[in-house]
């Protein structure tokens, strides 16, 4: 059976917004994996990508600004069997949810993390946001950019995401397929959408973007996946992605930069010291009784505290 994952919700984005070719992606990605919505779950924090689950026919959660990585872990740990996609932006997850961001890598709970990556805060007139390049001044500002940039890519790859990927939204068609790419993969990811946003970023506009990006795929000899067969050859794959993640200026390279296989999730993790926690999460199980608790926490780990 074919899911239509759009909603009715009218889309109150500015016209020209890469936010709709994001949008698209995404519901291609889930139409294309034969996804039920009921298995998708929609988190977002605040912004103009915060909008994002409103315009998904799924369950959704619009959650506060920078916790969008805590709500979508705890969704994921919940219920490990759901695919949980996050929708983020620049401001959002890489200032006051930048420890949740590196903290996410570290856990690698099994998450998409879909950055969408303007330069700018859109949602409220244009301030520089960290993706934003030192010096730069873009027509909302009233003098240059005091702060230095940050790179989605190279901070992913540093904190241990095992999916680290970025996309051009005006290219719906390589970012659909890293969108369902990295939703099939078991570990957490990192998708940085360039996106132009012709409100307030008149410097990063589409037509620069098309002059600048190139598929890392292009290159027939890029490989950046680590399997087990292949896992003495870690250190020469991932400084490769590394280096490829620093070009940011004359040209930007766009793709699946590192996927390693090897180190299994969270919830895999978890499963070694919870007793039938991937069979029986906490979201499938019976809490309560004739109104009265079921749930004793400290039965799950006192196997554990006794040996």
């Amino acid at each position: 059976m074919v899911h239509n994952f759009r909603t009715d919700v009218a889309i109150d984005w500015c016209p020209g917004c890469g936010d709709f070719g994001i949008l698209t992606a995404l519901t291609q990605a889930f139409t294309e994996l034969n996804l039920d919505p009921k298995n998708l779950a929609m988190v977002s924090g605040i912004g103009c990508s915060g909008k994002t689950p409103h315009y998904v026919n799924a369950a959704g959660m619009h959650t506060l600004h920078g916790r969008g990585i805590p709500f979508a872990t705890g969704v994921k740990l919940a219920n490990p069997n759901l695919k949980v996609v996050l929708t983020g932006g620049d401001g959002d997850l890489l200032s006051i949810g930048a420890g949740h961001f590196v903290a996410e890598g570290r856990r690698n709970t099994g998450i998409t993390v879909v950055l969408f990556d303007n330069q700018v805060y859109g949602l409220t007139k244009g301030q520089a946001a960290p993706t934003m390049a030192l010096g730069m001044q873009t027509k909302s500002l009233t003098r240059p950019n005091v702060f230095g940039q940050v790179n989605p890519v190279a901070l992913a790859l540093a904190s241990g995401y095992t999916f680290v990927a970025r996309g051009f939204s005006f290219d719906t068609k390589q970012l659909k397929d890293i969108i369902k790419r990295s939703i099939m993969h078991d570990g957490s990811s990192l998708i940085d959408v360039l996106q132009p946003c012709p409100t307030y970023n008149n410097i990063n506009t589409m037509e620069v973007y098309r002059q600048k990006v190139y598929k890392l795929e292009d290159d027939k000899t890029w490989n950046p996946t680590i399997n087990e067969s292949n896992a003495d050859h870690y250190e020469e794959i991932y400084q490769r992605a590394f280096m490829k993640a620093l070009e940011m200026d004359k040209r930007i390279p766009t793709g699946v930069f590192f996927e390693n296989n090897t180190i299994p999730s969270f919830p895999r993790r978890l499963n070694e010291h919870v007793k039938d926690y991937l069979t029986a999460p906490p979201a499938l199980q019976s809490v309560e009784k004739n109104g009265k608790s079921l749930v004793d926490p400290a039965n799950s780990f006192v196997d554990k505290i006794l040996q």
